[in-house]
């Protein structure tokens, strides 16, 4: 399942398993425009669209996670 998320130079979003609730998020952060009447959206200069596998995403965490359990 592929993942998405907009990056901005000054925040970074959470990872949503759909385009669409990736960019209304990315609205509600002011990291772009979601024009409700047409459905598109038009990220805000510097702002860039992330995607990733769940599965690839999984498995780094887990690895930071053991990372910062050994750390400790």
């Amino acid at each position: 399942m592929t993942l998405y998320r907009f990056v901005t130079p000054h925040r970074t979003g959470k990872w949503y398993p759909d385009l669409v609730t990736a960019q209304r998020q990315a609205f509600a952060i002011g990291a772009g425009f979601f024009d409700e009447r047409t459905g598109r959206f038009y990220p805000y200069r510097e702002t860039r669209l992330e995607q990733t596998d769940q599965d690839r995403l999984s498995r780094f965490e887990n690895r930071i996670g053991t990372d910062n359990a050994a750390a400790a």
